[in-house]
């Protein structure tokens, strides 16, 4: 039986001394996962990665164990686990989006006094990448014991809702099918075409409200951040208790929602968006 070959690196005709072939598959494996094809078998990795099916469930085998990919226990088939995550976050605090808003966050935080939150999706759920307090005496943040890296269901949460709201309906549902949505809040939308019909509206309105469906006496008001392309990359968000302000949700929003939005259409204009007129 011939051994199957690693393709080379570029600019090289043989691997170096400290190049490690078997580090290159791994990684090859992992890339292989991406936004429309987040759930793939042994057969589809190994066509993407040019292995055989016997080396490439050893990989991934491999890396099932260390929580780089976990197995959907139904379908057999595979998607990233929380190790990736994990792994990404030792550069989160260099990338531009970061970067860029933190300062944004922090002026958003001050002026409303309330906790204010950014966060990216990762599949069914939503990562918490900055949170941020007011330096105000009269400070109104909230204690969730939330921080850069923490995760949340995106299907009750505002964040969340706004990041799915922008997905493709493709991608939408193969979401949506790996998630138990749960009641967690006395508010909690548990039904799928309800939710399919409050994204629909966070689409048509630009901000997404979880009105106590993550936890009791919670709300939280979201808006979507796009990159220069236009695409939906990030979410901002404003988290208020109902013991900190008992008003109704539109009462609520009337003096949040501006100041949400300008925030995150400025983070977005940094990034290079520009909407069309």
């Amino acid at each position: 039986m011939t051994a199957e070959k690693s393709p080379r690196p570029r600019g090289r005709t043989e691997p170096s001394a400290s190049f490690s072939v078997s580090l290159e598959r791994g990684l090859r494996i992992l890339s292989a996962f991406t936004g429309d094809r987040s759930t793939l078998g042994i057969a589809d990795i190994s066509r993407a990665v040019g292995l055989n099916k016997s080396t490439t469930h050893r990989y991934v085998a491999t890396l099932a164990k260390l929580e780089y990919v976990q197995q959907d226990p139904e379908t057999k088939k595979y998607h990233l686990g929380p190790k990736v995550v994990d792994l990404g976050f030792a550069a989160i605090d260099s990338m531009e989006l970061t970067r860029i808003a933190a300062p944004l966050l922090q002026a958003l935080a001050d002026e409303t006094g309330y906790t204010v939150s950014m966060g990216l999706c990762d599949g069914p759920d939503v990562v918490y990448v900055d949170r941020r307090r007011s330096n105000r005496r009269t400070s109104l943040a909230m204690d969730l014991n939330l921080h850069a890296g923490s995760r949340l269901p995106a299907y009750c949460t505002s964040m969340g809702k706004v990041l799915l709201a922008y997905k493709d309906q493709t991608t939408l549902r193969q979401i949506l099918d790996r998630v138990d949505m749960a009641r967690r809040g006395p508010k909690t939308i548990t039904n799928r075409e309800q939710l399919m019909a409050t994204l629909a509206k966070v689409r048509q309105n630009g901000v997404a409200v979880n009105d106590e469906e993550l936890a009791p006496g919670l709300r939280s008001f979201a808006a979507p951040v796009r990159d220069r392309t236009g695409e939906v990359v990030a979410a901002v968000n404003i988290a208020v208790h109902l013991t900190i302000a008992p008003s109704s949700v539109d009462s609520l929003a009337g003096r949040v929602e501006p100041a949400l939005r300008r925030t995150a259409a400025e983070i977005s204009r940094r990034l290079g968006y520009r909407p069309t007129p």
